[in-house]
């Protein structure tokens, strides 16, 4: 940390800077510093609300120029954030990183760097043996620096990424054409739109989403396209019912402190037919999906988009599961924001 920032820290956490903490950003990061700090207000260009958990929201032009901002996003614009925050008329800016490195004894750890610290210390030669595997430089240069940002928050390992969601799951080295595609975690079409429009030539698209109003929107947004089967059911290994949270938008997720039930199916049973092309995005639940599509990839040998960046494990057990069936797959993997969300790994038939 540079002297600046160093002095900037310290009088973040001096008890004198009353009047001059305040955090960009509206999530567990910034609640966990009002938690442990006498906060002043919350920085968002974007809301209309007046507070946020009985903190003042406040745009950037309204911040006092003896503020002091700490940069909480770490998710999807944490760049895009620090470039916001250098353009304003204040004392300056930090990130939680260095909050988090300065003073770990006051300040907690965000979730995904303490997950991931532990996973890498009990499994580095998985993340090793990822790094050999992976196929191509990109791929091994976007996970050395996923690895230093998720073990430290520091966005600097983050300044050569982009926010790209138009282009997640779809690269040119998979060859895309006259696919059955099957979008695994289909939200609102968002996903299957942007597949309809890029491959026109598509043969079929398999779009299973177990949130009925999610179900509803992706209907139609997607009633233009031909071709399109709606499956109102989650994926899993096995059919059942599960706990569902169904109002968490885009993260909504299987969780045993869900709000409903689902039911879910496999897509060895859901499909009968030969597929070419599978994405999944669920919320941490990839493995499970993965399981109950073994038919599929075995006889199929399809082209596979998978998420990997919801739990930290999943960047090595995923590939381990699927080579475990397979071994004639090259693996790629491309990152889709500023922040630690959005990896998806490529499995593509050799």
């Amino acid at each position: 940390m540079n002297l600046q920032k160093d002095n900037l820290v310290n009088d973040f956490l001096s008890p004198i800077s009353k009047g001059q903490r305040y955090l960009l950003g509206r999530n567990a990061h910034a609640e966990a510093l009002l938690n442990t700090l006498e906060i002043d207000g919350i920085m968002d260009d974007y809301s209309h609300e007046r507070s946020w958990l009985g903190k003042p929201l406040l745009k950037g032009e309204q911040l006092p120029q003896d503020a002091i901002v700490v940069n909480c996003s770490m998710s999807i614009s944490p760049i895009s954030a620090i470039a916001r925050l250098k353009k304003l008329a204040i004392k300056g800016y930090i990130n939680y990183a260095d909050l988090y490195k300065q003073s770990p004894q006051m300040i907690p750890p965000p979730d995904f760097v303490a997950e991931m610290q532990s996973d890498y210390q009990a499994n580095q030669d998985k993340w090793f043996a990822l790094m050999e595997y992976v196929t191509d430089d990109i791929s091994k240069k976007i996970l050395a620096d996923l690895i230093d940002y998720r073990l430290s928050a520091d966005p600097s390992y983050m300044t050569a990424y982009s926010t790209r969601f138009s282009d997640q799951y779809f690269e040119d080295f998979l060859n895309l054409q006259q696919e059955v595609f099957v979008d695994a975690g289909g939200f609102t079409g968002d996903t299957t739109e942007e597949f309809c429009k890029r491959y026109p030539d598509y043969k079929k698209v398999f779009l299973f989403e177990p949130s009925a109003k999610n179900m509803h929107d992706a209907k139609s947004r997607l009633k233009q396209h031909r071709d399109i089967h709606f499956i109102e059911l989650g994926i899993s290994d096995t059919a059942g019912t599960l706990w569902f949270n169904p109002d968490a938008g885009s993260a909504s997720a299987v969780c045993l402190d869900g709000t409903s039930s689902i039911e879910v199916c496999t897509l060895d049973e859901a499909i009968t037919e030969k597929v070419s092309f599978i994405k999944m995005d669920l919320e941490g639940w990839e493995i499970k999906a993965l399981q109950g599509a073994k038919r599929h990839i075995i006889n199929d040998h399809p082209k596979l988009a998978i998420s990997v960046y919801h739990k930290a494990s999943d960047f090595w057990q995923i590939p381990e599961f699927i080579l475990s069936l397979r071994q004639d797959y090259k693996l790629y993997l491309r990152h889709y924001t500023e922040g630690w969300s959005e990896t998806v790994m490529f499995f593509v038939p050799i």
